[in-house]
């Protein structure tokens, strides 16, 4: 075993001013070279039982354009267009782009020619068109029930929207579950009925993993494999540029999932910053452009501190995220344990993933445990006063002797700063 003098920290893949980075051994082939993101908070967020008012809908469509700024990393919103309350969302964010705000406003209809009429004049250059691709759907949900009859159906509301001249979006709905015979016929017929507006920009195509079934392997059978299907539609004659993945995370794996879309050839990822969304959520945005920037595929980064003020907007929503959610959970970066905040007193790299404060604007943290020892009141001081007194001092002692006693005695509650400041200062100061 060698004994360098210096440490080896693998700082080409971990920067000390950027997220970590992916340090190739060589890069996939069919990786794009720019990634970006769409997001539905304003429809699938909704649909998951946000409750948004129509301030609460403007200022969400704002924050988005505060975090993605000129960076390209998110470009485009997703609206409802059934009710009044959803319309008046809509026409706030039109004006907004209209004056220079970044991100595009779209919309979302079923694919129907009713629906078509309902995006019409509205004002969007492209709507989302829900498409069901798989038996579970075309064979229950239309009557008479069957591939030929929802492939139909779907092909004249295409038609309307073109006609409208607006660019359709189909949302291949439960596409891990889908048939091949159904997904790639229907595709090329998409295709081929738009190649008579070429005025407009071709459609775009949203694999969705509807059920969160999809899985990020190649050795794996179609409709599973997420390569599978991205590979798929690009051998198909679909563009980068036009085909986006759409997941939920019903079973854990919605992140790598994302990222196994965009190795195998997608550009863009949809779903919501901080993940809300029906069940167990949308794509968390921040967690796939954070991978992107590692990827290299970040022209430039959005501004992620932008997102505490999402988050203290849907705590004033009561929709607060979880406690523990990564990287913006209010215990995401909370230690309590006293190995960790002696790490933390020494080289707070140790129990940092990278530069928390800086990139997200979020503190390291520790609440008191009877685990966190002389090293966990250490921290807590350095952290609020700037001070770091040395662990045999006797009146640090004496406020932890103090809080052991009182977990001896039957607490389970964390010490907070406020409270172990209240018991320094019933002593001589520290």
């Amino acid at each position: 075993m060698p004994d360098p003098s210096e440490p080896e920290l693998f700082e080409r893949a971990f920067p000390r001013d950027a997220f970590p980075a992916y340090d190739w051994t060589q890069r996939p082939p069919e990786l794009p070279p720019v990634i970006w993101t769409t997001e539905t908070t304003h429809r699938d967020g909704q649909q998951g039982g946000l409750p948004l008012t129509i301030e609460q809908g403007v200022r969400i469509y704002e924050l988005q354009c505060a975090f993605t700024g000129q960076s390209g990393a998110l470009r485009q919103a997703e609206f409802f267009v059934y009710r009044d309350a959803d319309r008046r969302m809509l026409e706030a964010a039109l004006e907004r782009y209209a004056d220079g705000a970044p991100v595009e406003p779209t919309t979302w209809i079923r694919a129907s020619a009713n629906d078509a009429a309902l995006v019409r004049d509205v004002g969007v250059r492209e709507t989302g068109m829900l498409a069901s691709a798989s038996d579970y759907h075309t064979f229950h949900k239309f009557t008479p029930g069957g591939r030929r009859n929802a492939a139909t159906a779907y092909l004249d509301a295409v038609r309307a929207v073109l006609d409208a001249g607006l660019r359709p979006r189909l949302h291949l709905e439960d596409a891990t579950r889908a048939p091949r015979e159904f997904v790639l016929p229907f595709v090329e017929a998409v295709q081929n009925v738009a190649s008579s507006y070429p005025e407009l920009a071709p459609p775009k195509f949203r694999i969705c993993d509807t059920m969160g079934l999809g899985l990020p392997y190649e050795n794996v059978t179609w409709p599973r494999s997420v390569p599978k299907q991205v590979r798929a539609l690009r051998e198909a004659g679909v563009a980068p540029e036009d085909l986006e993945f759409h997941p939920h995370n019903d079973t854990h794996l919605i992140v790598v999932n994302c990222l196994a879309a965009l190795e195998a050839g997608c550009c863009a990822i949809n779903g919501t910053l901080l993940g809300k969304g029906e069940r167990s959520g949308n794509a968390p945005l921040e967690a796939v452009l954070l991978h992107a920037a590692g990827m290299g595929c970040l022209p430039e980064l959005p501004d992620f501190r932008a997102l505490n003020e999402l988050v203290e907007l849907y705590d004033e929503m009561d929709q607060s995220v979880p406690a523990k959610y990564p990287l913006y959970g209010r215990d995401a970066h909370r230690t309590r344990a006293g190995i960790h905040a002696d790490g933390l007193n020494k080289f707070w790299w140790m129990y940092a993933p990278f530069d928390v404060p800086t990139l997200l604007g979020r503190p390291l943290e520790l609440s008191f445990t009877k685990d966190s020892g002389i090293a966990g009141l250490v921290f807590l001081l350095k952290q609020h006063t700037g001070r770091e007194p040395s662990k045999d001092d006797p009146e640090l002692r004496r406020v932890h002797d103090e809080l052991l006693r009182q977990f001896d005695a039957g607490r389970q509650t964390a010490v907070e700063w406020e409270e172990i400041d209240e018991l320094l200062r019933a002593s001589s100061p520290v």
